[in-house]
């Protein structure tokens, strides 16, 4: 699944940054010299668990983070990795009365699906005072269910960037294409040159919705994104049908597709980014922050042969898409709401910010935080565009339909990819398996 590939490789981005010489090498603060001197300790004693899908370099940042609280406050925090699957290891847990204090979930969708098992608690006043100073109203709503504030985004992945081997734009004279007119005119250019201008990774479903909900999201606003994520409005509708016919621009020509539509529909992630650095077949790929890791792996450096321009507006609005971690609590007690108001904090925020691999959907922890240029522009495009972001539609629908191998969403798109000039039946079959998924 790609949820958890990307946490993985997302931890290594600024080490990759740093690595590539792209950025100043910042010294990674110890999580008591961030935390204020000092504290309250009024937790002095309190013994609790958070359990999240973090391991290896991502777990030890964060453990980072449960330090500061620890020094702040206190209590004492353990920390348990669910692995890939959360869902598999939070329940039987649930179920037997023992779930961990604070869980932290890959997804927003998995917020109603606990909160109707009854297996969260609301968040207490200063929880929910800390959500409302520092992020806004959209994120709030992603941690709700039925009317209650039950979890706090407290991480997120930029899913709205264009990656592209530098060289080959230089090969091809074009410069990074700012709307989406000039990125159909600069692919042909490049096309001419002699280089497919893209590399798809047409075998992982989840790369296609996330080129799918940029391209919606800027020609259909803010609004309608919220109505097709819920299903408000039906796939057949003619916003969707105008997505459609844009990424038909760049997918229905053989000589834009490295390997054509064949060898497209082959390529998985990482291997769709190996094309464009490693083997230096392609220009561009279309995905998130974390591409910068498997670029470095390739060999590339990144900031020189490895360069990312934002999701090009296709129409009005300018997309920044996120995916992300939302913190909830399992059991009501003082530790737990204690824990998510740091979490939420812009104390808590500032804390994570200064190591690798973090982005915060907090509006008020500042980019200057972050310890590499490239997450500091990743960071600022974030707040620059405040009420705007929205989080990855696939993410926000029944696993059925957004979030499952060889089905639903993944499926038909991957299916439009074959066969790009099929707008209508496309939009039938998305339709049709939201159906099923909504019932």
């Amino acid at each position: 699944m790609r949820r958890s590939r990307a946490a993985a490789i997302l931890a290594g981005l600024a080490v990759a940054v740093a690595a590539c010489g792209n950025a100043p090498t910042t010294t990674e603060p110890t999580a008591s010299g961030s935390a204020p001197a000092g504290g309250d300790k009024t937790l002095e004693g309190v013994t609790l668990e958070v359990a999240a899908k973090w391991t290896g370099a991502e777990q030890k940042n964060f453990e980072q983070v449960l330090k500061a609280f620890t020094d702040k406050t206190g209590a004492k925090v353990t920390y348990a990795s669910t692995g890939e699957d959360t869902g598999a290891y939070l329940g039987p847990r649930i179920q037997g009365g023992n779930p961990p204090d604070v869980a932290i979930l890959p997804q927003p969708g998995l917020v109603q699906q606990y909160a109707d098992q009854d297996a969260l608690k609301p968040l207490n006043d200063d929880v929910i005072k800390e959500i409302d100073t520092n992020y806004t109203p959209y994120w709030k709503e992603l941690g709700s269910a039925d009317d209650k504030v039950y979890g706090v985004l407290i991480k997120a992945a930029h899913k709205s960037l264009v990656w592209y081997r530098s060289q080959a734009f230089e090969d091809a004279g074009v410069q990074a294409p700012t709307n989406w007119d000039e990125l159909v005119k600069a692919s042909q250019t490049i096309a001419d040159s002699g280089t497919p201008p893209f590399s798809f990774c047409g075998a992982s479903g989840w790369t296609l919705t996330d080129l799918f909900e940029n391209v919606y999201l800027s020609t259909a606003g803010p609004e309608n994104y919220d109505k097709l994520s819920k299903h408000e409005i039906p796939w057949t509708d003619p916003t969707v049908a105008t997505a459609l016919e844009k990424i038909q621009q760049i997918v229905s020509k053989e000589e834009f597709l490295v390997d054509g539509v064949s060898g497209t529909m082959q390529t998985d992630f990482p291997s769709c980014v190996s094309k464009v650095y490693g083997t230096k077949k392609a220009a561009m790929v279309i995905e998130a922050d974390f591409v910068a890791v498997e670029a470095d792996q390739a060999g590339a450096k990144v900031g020189e042969d490895a360069k990312y321009f934002p999701f090009p507006k296709v129409g009005d609005t300018a997309p920044v898409v996120l995916g992300g971690d939302v913190a909830v609590a399992m059991k009501d007690s003082p530790g737990a709401m204690a824990l998510l108001q740091f979490l939420a904090s812009k104390e808590g925020g500032e804390v994570w910010a200064k190591l690798p691999g973090y982005l915060s959907p907090n509006k008020n922890v500042s980019p200057d935080n972050y310890p590499d240029e490239l997450t500091k522009q990743l960071g600022q495009t974030i707040v620059s565009a405040g009420d705007a972001v929205r989080y990855d539609m696939s993410d926000l629908a029944p696993s059925a339909f957004g979030g499952t191998d060889g089905k639903g969403e993944w499926k038909v798109l991957q299916d439009f990819l074959r066969k790009p000039s099929d707008v209508k039946g496309a939009q039938e079959a998305l339709e049709a398996e939201a159906k099923k998924a909504w019932k």
